[in-house]
């Protein structure tokens, strides 16, 4: 497990650096969100409040604060000021956390157990945890998924870590890479395919070669440019691409 990690460390680095907007959580609050504002030692002010369609919330002492458009750091830190602007108290410190979220949603489609709208708040924005929500990666899902931001997409690893979503966001993860195997073999049938798998590993995954079988007579349909399957003589060491097409021919003998 620690090289599988060593291995991806590279990736995680090249798609931060791609993508260092995305790497920050920048939601804003909106109409419909249900807040949970409290002030430090004051928990006479606590309050459970939803943003209204004038994007505000009606705080103690202060009446109503416009927090729409705002971050809940933002939030919290206007409320502050009201309170100390108004001589209610000298140096507030006001959190405000998002209990419920209305104005803020993703879609997550593809291969995954339970497609649909998710919600986004503070502890849930980031890729791994809206992937999890959706039931995680179905049978046959690929380890990549593309994110698709405001008409722009990129694809990355499905355990990518500091990924943030934002409203309006499109997930999609894809069905993962395939090869087909057939003739003399256990299990004939379609098996994910894997990095850098060889013919020798195909047929494995297929149960092996039966005893009438011959590894000396594979057969490798592989799609061309044009999407044609051409037919090849191939050997154990052969590297296996996407939709390649294994036939392993009875022995000569």
């Amino acid at each position: 497990m620690k090289l599988i990690a060593l291995a991806f460390f590279p990736l995680f680095l090249t798609v931060a650096a791609a993508l260092p907007a995305w790497g920050q959580p920048a939601d804003k609050l909106g109409v419909g969100d249900a807040l949970r504002v409290t002030v430090f030692q004051q928990p006479d002010l606590t309050t459970e409040a939803r943003v209204t369609e004038r994007g505000t919330i009606t705080m103690p002492l202060v009446g109503e604060v416009k927090v729409a458009g705002l971050t809940s750091t933002e939030a919290g830190r206007q409320i502050a000021t009201e309170l100390k602007s108004g001589k209610f108290l000298k140096n507030p410190q006001v959190n405000v956390a998002v209990t419920t979220v209305r104005s803020r949603q993703v879609n997550v489609l593809g291969m995954v157990a339970r497609p649909g709208r998710y919600p986004l708040d503070d502890t849930s924005s980031q890729l791994a945890d809206v992937i999890a929500a959706a039931g995680g990666i179905a049978a046959g899902g690929a380890d990549f998924v593309t994110l698709v931001r405001e008409g722009k997409s990129q694809r990355m690893p499905v355990i990518a870590k500091g990924v943030y979503l934002k409203n309006g966001d499109t997930i999609h993860v894809d069905r993962a890479p395939v090869f087909y195997i057939y003739g003399e073999v256990t299990r004939a049938g379609a098996y994910r395919l894997e990095p850098n798998m060889t013919v020798m590993q195909a047929i494995a995954a297929g149960g092996g070669i039966t005893p009438r079988g011959s590894d000396r007579r594979l057969k490798l349909r592989r799609p061309d440019a044009k999407g044609k399957l051409v037919e090849t003589d191939t050997t154990l060491q052969e590297t296996v691409k996407a939709d390649d097409v294994i036939y392993v021919k009875e022995s000569i003998f």
